[in-house]
């Protein structure tokens, strides 16, 4: 599938993992590094609409940016603009890897039920 893009980080096993998946169905997607180039605050606002999860999804709750910046407390009052901002900032504070296929599906993680569904096998 040509277009698909994969917003990972390269040492994430999770990306791996994503990666290993759509590579073995045939596809080959454009790699783009979310903490050596962390995507803008518009196209991550166009990601997360397109992916139709809440903006909460989009953090990755897991890593030291997230516990250090205290976003667990901060995420409930910030408003989307600052929420953006602030991942657009830290490209370690994104959930990953963020799946972009042509025709706008967006998926935001690995689950690998929801990338049969949104990704069937190459010819």
């Amino acid at each position: 599938m040509s277009g698909l893009i994969v917003y990972h980080y390269p040492g994430c096993s999770t990306c791996k993992r994503a990666r290993k998946w759509l590579e073995a169905r045939g596809h080959t997607p454009r790699l783009v590094d979310l903490v050596a180039t962390p995507p803008s605050q518009a196209k991550l606002r166009a990601l997360w609409e397109a992916s139709g999860l809440p903006l909460a999804k989009l953090f990755n709750t897991s890593g030291q940016s997230y516990r250090a910046g205290g976003w667990k407390d901060r995420l409930a009052s910030a408003t989307e603009d600052e929420a953006l901002a602030a991942l657009a900032a830290d490209g370690k504070l994104i959930k990953r890897p963020i799946v972009e296929a042509p025709g706008g599906r967006v998926l935001v993680g690995f689950r690998e039920a929801d990338y049969a569904g949104a990704f069937p096998a190459s010819s």
